[in-house]
């Protein structure tokens, strides 16, 4: 019935399994005694981590904790501050023990009351506000030893060594990159040192220009003053030139625009030939458009009903695979059957052979006792006799 999840290509399946912790479930009671165990143990961790911040405000929480934690809390306070001035002044080691016993079990009696009202600690975990400190760190790292553990308890032989082969290949492949990107690392600094030397180079070619540039606009005041005089005496001449030019220029345009009148003459009726030819070949593309569209929608038609045919057969299928199920599970159950009746008639059987060889031992004793009574009866009445005679 359910689709299997895509595999990625190249990822054998139980690494995918292992890799993705939404696909791990326990299957047995072993299993989920042991998840218990490190829930519970991240729970205890998690409400140590609180304890501080509510003792520290316990008139707030009180409502919410109730007489017996708030009592509990208090000693715990209690016995944390003797624990403190013990330390802080030492004095007898028996009294210290034994502060520190109360206080451990003080601690234990908290925890177990927190895990019996788990609504409370959920409550009382988005209600507290704690600051980050190496108590999360602590507590991070044990969900994911308990994901590992899970991971771990989960993978089976086979699985393990695909993970293995998976793990040397991407250190192969690891390896291999790490070898090209060295390599590429190497050009990249041998282009990067020769753009600095080329940058280098281009800098001192500019401070080489600046200094000629500083002097060309010293030396060059009287050149441009002498430019300035050939350049008014050039400006004389060349409207001069122009003049005769532009009366030039003017007899061309009027002989240029006489053919191209001529030109757009010949234009226009070439273009009424290319329209005509243009519209032949519209006309010719609207039928294959018209031909094609005829063609697909019969195509069309055909692959509806192939599609309906291939959806009765899939549901078909899918009737034929849930039957096919629940024979599996009928054989099933009746292996089960025929496995506990054969194993009823084998401890049958054992029962009537330990009875069948009781009886035969009582029966061994009994004729014995017979026996001997027979034989004790017989010596009774011979001697018996001997005294008479």
């Amino acid at each position: 019935k359910g689709m299997a999840t895509p595999r990625k290509a190249g990822i054998p399946l139980g690494v995918m399994k292992v890799l993705d912790p939404r696909q791990l479930k326990p299957d047995s009671t072993e299993t989920e005694r042991i998840l218990t165990v490190l829930d519970e143990t991240i729970v205890k961790l998690e409400v140590t981590r609180l304890i501080p911040r509510i003792t520290a405000s316990l008139d707030r929480y009180a409502g919410m904790l109730g007489p017996e934690i708030t009592s509990s809390l208090l000693e715990l306070q209690k016995l944390s501050m003797e624990m403190q001035q013990l330390h802080t002044s030492p004095g007898d080691a028996k009294t210290m023990r034994a502060v520190e016993k109360h206080l451990k079990y003080s601690l234990r009696n908290i925890l177990r009351l927190f895990l019996a009202n788990p609504l409370l600690y959920h409550g009382l975990k988005f209600e507290v506000r704690v600051k980050e400190s190496p108590a999360d760190v602590f507590i991070k790292a044990f969900m994911e030893f308990r994901d590992l553990t899970l991971e771990r308890l989960l993978t089976t032989p086979d699985e393990e060594r695909d993970m293995i082969q998976f793990m040397k290949d991407i250190s192969l492949q690891v390896e291999k990159n790490t070898a090209v990107i060295s390599a590429l690392q190497g050009e990249l600094a041998g282009v990067i040192q020769t753009r600095d030397e080329e940058v280098s180079k281009k800098d001192k070619t500019i401070e080489n220009l600046k200094t000629t540039m500083e002097d060309l606009a010293k030396n060059c005041k009287a050149e441009i003053r002498l430019i300035m005089k050939e350049g008014e005496k050039q400006k004389k001449e060349d409207e001069e030139a122009s003049q005769e030019r532009c009366a030039r220029l003017k007899h061309d345009i009027q002989r240029l625009g006489t053919q191209f009148t001529a030109l757009v003459l010949e234009h226009r009726a070439s273009e009424l030939v290319l329209r005509k030819e243009k519209c032949k070949a519209e006309k010719e593309i609207q039928e294959c458009v018209q031909k094609y569209d005829t063609d697909m929608t019969e195509k069309q038609t055909t692959y509806d009903e192939l599609q309906t045919v291939y959806n009765e057969e899939k549901e078909q299928l899918s009737l034929l695979m849930e039957k096919h199920a629940m024979l599996i599970q009928e054989y099933t159950l009746i292996e089960e059957e025929r496995r506990i009746l054969k194993e009823k008639e084998e401890e049958a059987a054992r029962e009537e052979a330990r009875r069948n060889k009781a009886a035969t031992c009582i029966q061994a004793f009994w004729k014995g006792y017979l026996v001997r009574s027979v034989y004790k009866s017989v010596l009774k009445k011979g001697k018996g006799k001997g005294k008479g005679k």
